[in-house]
C-alpha cells in the first residue's frame, strides 16, 4: 500500500469513527452528559428562576450530594464570578479565554452581601451575570446580559447533607445546523468536564468549613 492509498484510508476511517461518535452521543450518552448526578425527581423539579427562560434550547440539571448543611455553602456561591471568589472550576482553562478567574480558598466577607439586581462579572468583555432569584441557602439564580442563559443553583437539605442543584437554561435560537452540532458534541460534554470539577470544588471547600467548624466548638 503507497503512501497515498494509506492517508485516503486513514481519511476514510477518521470519518468513519467521527460519523460513530456523533451518533453515539445522543443515543447513548448525553442524557448522562446532562444528567450527572441527578436523580430523576430532581431533573423533573421545578426551581425558581426556570420561567425566564421556559423555552430554553438545552437544559442541564448536574446535582452533587454535600456532608455540610446549607449554610455551609451558600457563601461560596454568592461570591462566585471574575475578581471575586471564582468559579473553583479549572482556572487555568478559564483564564485561557481571559476571564480572570481565580478560585478562592476562603469566604470572603466583602461579597456575601448580595441582593435582586446584582450583577456578578464573568470576565472583561463578557456579558455580566445578574441576579434574578436571591433565597439564601435555598436558591441564586442568575441570568446573563443578553437574556440566553439562566444559571439555577439550589440547595436542598436532606438529613445531615445537602444536595446542590445545577441547573442551566441556554437558548439556541436560530443556530445553524454546524453551530448546533458543535454545541452537541463539543460544547455539552466540555460543559460537564468544568461543571463537575466546580461542584467538586464548592463540596470539598464546604465540607472543609464544616469541620473547621465543628474543631472550633
Amino acid at each position: 500500500m503507497n503512501k497515498r492509498t494509506r492517508a485516503a484510508a486513514f481519511g476514510v476511517k477518521a470519518a468513519l469513527a467521527a460519523g460513530l461518535g456523533s451518533l453515539a452521543y445522543p443515543l447513548f450518552f448525553r442524557h448522562w452528559c446532562l444528567t450527572w448526578g441527578a436523580r430523576p425527581d430532581e431533573v423533573s423539579r421545578k426551581l425558581p428562576g426556570d420561567e425566564l427562560l421556559a423555552d430554553a434550547g438545552i437544559v442541564s440539571t448536574r446535582v452533587i450530594t454535600i456532608n455540610a448543611p446549607p449554610a455551609a455553602i451558600w457563601p461560596w456561591l454568592v461570591q462566585m464570578g471574575s475578581g471575586r471568589g471564582g468559579v473553583y472550576t479549572y482556572d487555568w482553562i478559564e483564564n485561557l479565554f481571559g476571564l480572570n478567574m481565580h478560585s478562592a480558598r476562603r469566604i470572603l466577607p466583602q461579597y456575601q452581601d448580595i441582593k435582586v439586581g446584582d450583577e456578578l462579572p464573568l470576565g472583561p468583555g463578557r456579558p455580566a451575570m445578574q441576579v434574578a432569584v436571591c433565597d439564601p441557602e435555598r436558591t441564586l439564580t442568575i441570568r446573563f446580559a443578553d437574556g440566553n442563559w439562566v444559571w439555577i443553583f439550589a440547595l436542598v437539605a436532606e438529613d445531615e447533607q445537602t444536595r446542590l442543584i445545577s441547573r442551566n437554561r441556554i437558548a439556541t435560537p436560530g443556530a445553524p445546523p454546524p453551530v448546533r452540532l458543535f454545541n452537541l458534541l463539543v460544547m455539552e460534554p466540555g460543559s460537564l468536564i468544568m461543571e463537575r470539577k466546580m461542584l467538586l470544588g464548592i463540596k470539598q471547600r464546604a465540607e472543609d468549613l464544616t469541620r473547621e467548624q465543628v474543631i472550633r466548638k
